[in-house]
């Protein structure tokens, strides 16, 4: 009798406790509906279901309120490094959190913003002596650009119609209207066109859809030859050329044959251009390397990082640049060459904090020597979807990967955007576990770099099998 009345109570109280949860589930669902307005999504479609909400992180997992399990397909796009509560993360925000949230670096500094400035020195491509804080990609960018259009402005008389800048289709700078001005992806930015201003543009290497029809590598990239004849004819009038090295990320993860972002370098140099590399998306580890520039040896004159800085904890940004930027705004102060450009949190100890425990972690785990056997397994799994159907491409640079949807593969018809193909196999792959989020007809595949060999084949494998589910009955 007693153990009936004990079994009953537990009964009771499971039903309680589910009862209880479904409330604040409901609850959550219902005020996310009402009260948030989601980045790049179409709210009339997002009400009409109810959203996943994610309450807490495990590794490579993210788990919601209902404590499914999924694993984190692009990296919280494109910040988590190591995984979600990583413990020498965590802890680093705890120790600096009893020392003090935030201070100024207007008229002040900071233990954290000076230690991780002289880290990032060493760890970027050389010749970057100098580092300037903001708050996340677009802002770095905004800060690249005015440093490289007022360095010339403070050069001399000469030098004073550098004032445009020569930024590539399909590129994605941020999206602040500065940035906005930059990038070249129609669908996000023709809205937008009349508060922009122009800049000379240059079709990317995108090598499945040459624009020149010629195919690598017979074409010894002729696709430079456009670029160079524009910085012939113009280079009295551009300020800096500006370029995602190595993969143009959101415009479909567009990789540049071998060689590619050393010919701009080398065209930059020989204009007297500088170059803005925008290393938001590529940078700490992703491409296999700490930066993408590192693949081919360059020292862009300056260079935007943010979304890893700080492992995918804190918004930080930093615009790195070189010694020669930094003396053409030094002067006295009535010379009027300061910078004038800041942040209410530029220079955040927390985020600081939590950056140098973020690039200790790499050098503790030897994680740069470890990522090439990764990305050798994740190449070997994603050859696996080239064979299907409606697969025309699979793009791929370290653990970061896209693959391009296509109708037919014979002529290389794409899907209309009306269809959401992306879309629809995204939602599939949430059913298995995975979420990914796409970009039109290109799914994005960018993995934590500690997710292991078995890990990374898994996301490839469920990824496929939602391509197949998909696609199956579509012409």
């Amino acid at each position: 009798m007693v153990r009936h009345f004990a079994a009953s109570a537990i009964r009771n109280r499971r039903r309680s406790v589910h009862h209880s949860a479904k409330k604040r589930q409901d609850r959550l669902q219902r005020d996310d509906h009402k009260f948030v307005w989601h980045p790049f999504t179409q709210m009339e479609e997002w009400v009409q279901e109810p959203p996943i909400i994610i309450e807490h992180g495990d590794g490579r997992y993210l788990v919601d309120i209902e404590g499914n399990r999924y694993y984190d397909g692009v990296s919280s796009i494109w910040v988590n490094i190591h995984g979600h509560r990583t413990r020498a993360l965590d802890q680093a925000i705890r120790t600096q959190l009893e020392k003090i949230a935030h201070s100024t670096l207007l008229g002040l500094s900071n233990v954290p913003s000076i230690e991780l400035a002289k880290q990032l020195t060493k760890i970027a491509p050389l010749g970057l002596q100098k580092v300037f804080y903001s708050d996340n990609g677009s802002t770095a960018m905004e800060i690249a650009m005015k440093l490289a259009f007022q360095y010339w402005q403070q050069q001399g008389r000469q030098f004073r119609r550098k004032k445009k800048f020569l930024a590539f289709d399909m590129a994605y700078h941020g999206d602040s209207l500065g940035t906005v001005s930059l990038s070249g992806i129609s669908l996000f930015h023709k809205t937008y066109k009349p508060l922009l201003f122009k800049t000379f543009r240059a079709d990317p290497p995108y090598c499945y859809r040459c624009p020149m029809q010629f195919r690598y590598p017979s074409c010894r990239l002729a696709c430079l030859h456009p670029i160079e004849a524009t910085l012939r004819d113009n280079h009295q009038d551009i300020a800096a050329l500006v370029i995602e090295p190595m993969i143009q990320s959101v415009g479909g993860m567009i990789t540049s044959p071998p060689g590619y972002l050393k010919a701009i370098r080398e065209l930059c140099t020989r204009y007297d251009v500088l170059l803005i590399a925008d290393e938001v998306a590529s940078g700490f580890g992703r491409t296999g390397k700490m930066f993408a520039c590192d693949h081919e040896d360059v020292t862009p004159d300056l260079m935007a990082i943010s979304k890893g800085l700080t492992g995918g904890y804190m918004p930080l940004a930093a615009t790195l640049t070189t010694q020669r930027i930094y003396d053409g705004f030094l002067g006295s102060y009535d010379d009027f060459k300061t910078f004038f450009h800041g942040h209410s949190y530029t220079g955040n100890p927390l985020g600081c904090a939590v950056a140098l425990a973020n690039l200790k972690l790499f050098r503790r785990t030897k994680l740069l020597k470890i990522l090439p056997k990764k990305v050798c397994t994740f190449e070997l799994a994603l050859r696996t979807l080239k064979s299907l159907a409606h697969v025309g491409q699979v793009r791929q640079i370290g653990l970061m990967a896209g693959i391009e949807l296509i109708q037919n593969k014979q002529t290389k018809q794409p899907y209309r955007l009306e269809d959401r193909i992306g879309h629809r196999i995204a939602m599939e792959t949430r059913e298995h576990g995975l979420i990914i989020r796409p970009n039109g007809n290109i799914l994005i595949l960018m993995p934590p770099l500690t997710a292991t060999h078995n890990e990374l084949k898994v996301m490839v494998d469920i990824v496929k099998t939602a391509i197949q589910s998909i696609t199956r009955f579509r012409r």
